[in-house]
């Protein structure tokens, strides 16, 4: 209900030991396991057009362009994250509720915005997403797949599940000559992302600074140079390379495909 428009123990998970192949260039690596499940409660914000849920604080912009069209969700600050939370995936389940439906079904989202703490309100009644509070604020067509939006808030059991992705990582280029600014977009798998590195065809590795949500960035003077991508993820520390993501005459303003994906 109030999450960002366009602009512990939590998080202990199962992971798989990942056995690396390289296939055309490209290294992809093994699956990711769901998690346990817990407990926390869901909201929703928007109308089910979904057209307040586009852009947010992960700064996927258009979420029908990015690939996440209306299965996503604000997380509260606890699961954000501070960002890295940002592209991973939850199977969330209505429970407990006479406004669920039948069967108590489940819905998966991705996270791709903060809702944030609203000190005026007390954690129970309308601060939902304070910390330490684990809650989902969901776009409103995604809550409506678990139960009557006109509860307004259900209690719901939820897990980390792979994010499962069409195609590779997405890279969309920002920035300026001497400021390289990357939003990471469709990452498969795990869903997150810890730290990137970027090498240009003149280049070694450039390690890249969070800049916030989903984006990276490289103080360096890259243009006239393809440009490859070195991938860690959050949660589980793999990490995956794409190369020769975007020719030498790339430019801002556009968002280059890669083959590589984590599974």
């Amino acid at each position: 209900m109030g999450a960002l428009s366009s602009s512990s123990s939590f998080h202990k998970f199962f992971a798989i030991a990942f056995v690396v192949f390289a296939i055309s260039g490209e290294i992809v690596a093994g699956y990711y396991k769901p998690g346990p499940w817990r407990y926390a409660h869901a909201t929703f914000y928007g109308d089910e057009t979904g057209s307040e849920t586009m852009g947010g604080a992960c700064g996927y912009g258009n979420l029908f362009n990015s690939g996440y069209g209306m299965a996503t969700a604000a997380l509260s600050t606890t699961l954000f994250k501070d960002g890295y939370g940002c592209g991973q995936c939850f199977q969330i389940t209505c429970m407990k509720s006479p406004h669920c439906y039948y069967g108590n079904p489940s819905t998966v989202v991705t996270a791709t915005n903060l809702c944030p703490p609203n000190w005026y309100q007390d954690s129970n009644n309308g601060g939902w997403c304070n910390p330490p509070r684990t809650h989902f604020d969901m776009a409103k067509p995604a809550f409506m797949k678990l139960a009557n939006w006109k509860a307004g808030i259900i209690p719901v059991a939820y897990r980390r599940v792979p994010c499962k992705r069409v195609g590779g990582m997405k890279f969309q280029f920002q920035g300026n000559a001497y400021w390289l600014l990357v939003f990471v977009m469709n990452v498969g798998g795990v869903g997150d992302i810890k730290s990137m590195a970027v090498k240009g065809s003149r280049t070694n590795w450039i390690n890249m600074s969070h800049n916030w949500g989903a984006s990276y960035q490289a103080f360096s003077s890259l243009y006239g140079q393809s440009l490859s991508f070195r991938v860690t993820s959050y949660s589980t520390g793999e990490t995956i390379y794409a190369w020769n993501v975007a020719p030498a005459n790339w430019n801002t303003g556009m968002t280059y495909k890669s083959t590589a994906n984590f599974r």
